[in-house]
């Protein structure tokens, strides 16, 4: 399966520490925003990877990621031209995706727990799965309704007067279909082209499943000042009580098997002096 992400917008919410980058090259505590989204595809073990962002941002994100290669991964960029919506980053990864499953998750979405992304990406057979995340406020999100066996009912963008408290996070698995039914959508009235239609779609077709992400997960969208001190604060809290990194690229590539020692050493050989390169060489310490 292959992956993208999608690091677009203007980031205006975010205004005006995002005049001087993106969203998502902001820090979360002690690395990018970028790094998060990044991480959850590469515990999938989804390592083909395509990285959609403005043509000013690219350049800036390319110069932080490369391509991938000291990770074991493989990671290629494309431009969004304009804002026009989530559902556009499967017509420009259409090539990319060859008809493949892929998995897109947005670039400010940050993910903690185990909630079985490697195995569902394992065992993907087709149609579509999204999350459901149970939040205190979900007229602010996609909201998924679920019948008492566990089946989806509907799908809302944003209702009023919410069915359910089940939020549908920036995290979605699709077969080969999905450009197709993304191209023919039409924009909705802010001018966008709607990954909450896409889902509709495959729920009228008896094809959507949805996945509960209940105790012991966290979620975090990025996308306000307070959200986003709440996500560092939040990183912040696990790592120094657990010692242990969320979100460590080279960590996960080392662990996985992606890359071996000789190749981590050379990566974290070449960073300059800093606690995350002190934190790599005690891995490496560890593990021998």
């Amino acid at each position: 399966m292959k992956g993208i992400v999608l690091a677009g917008g203007a980031g205006s919410r975010l205004d005006p520490i995002t005049r001087v980058a993106s969203k998502q090259l902001q820090p979360v505590y002690d690395k990018p925003m970028i790094y998060y989204p990044l991480a959850t595809l590469l515990e999938a073990g989804i390592r083909e990877i395509l990285l959609i962002s403005t043509p000013v941002d690219l350049p800036r994100f390319e110069s932080l990621l490369d391509d991938g290669s000291q990770w074991g991964v493989d990671i290629r960029y494309a431009e969004q031209e304009q804002p026009r919506g989530i559902a556009e980053a499967l017509l420009i990864a259409e090539e990319f995706t060859s008809g493949e499953p892929v998995t897109l998750i947005l670039g400010d979405n940050v993910f903690y727990g185990d909630f079985g992304l490697e195995r569902l990406v394992t065992e993907f057979s087709g149609g579509a799965v999204i999350f459901g995340y149970p939040v205190d406020d979900p007229a602010r999100y996609g909201v998924v309704t679920l019948d008492d066996a566990g089946n989806p009912l509907s799908i809302e963008e944003k209702p009023a007067n919410p069915a359910s408290r089940l939020a549908v996070p920036g995290l979605y698995v699709y077969d080969g279909k999905a450009a197709e039914i993304a191209r023919g959508l039409r924009p909705s009235a802010r001018g966008e082209l709607e990954i909450t239609e896409v889902n509709l779609e495959y729920l009228r077709r008896g094809e959507l499943q949805v996945v509960p992400l209940g105790r012991g997960i966290a979620w975090l969208d990025s996308g306000t000042h307070d959200s986003l001190l709440e996500a560092a604060n939040f990183i912040a809290t696990v790592e120094r009580r657990q010692g242990l990194k969320i979100a460590c690229l080279e960590e996960i590539a080392f662990l996985k098997g992606y890359v071996d020692r000789d190749r981590m050493e050379q990566s974290v050989a070449a960073m300059p002096e800093s606690t995350y390169r002190r934190y790599l060489e005690r891995m490496l310490d560890s593990a021998t």
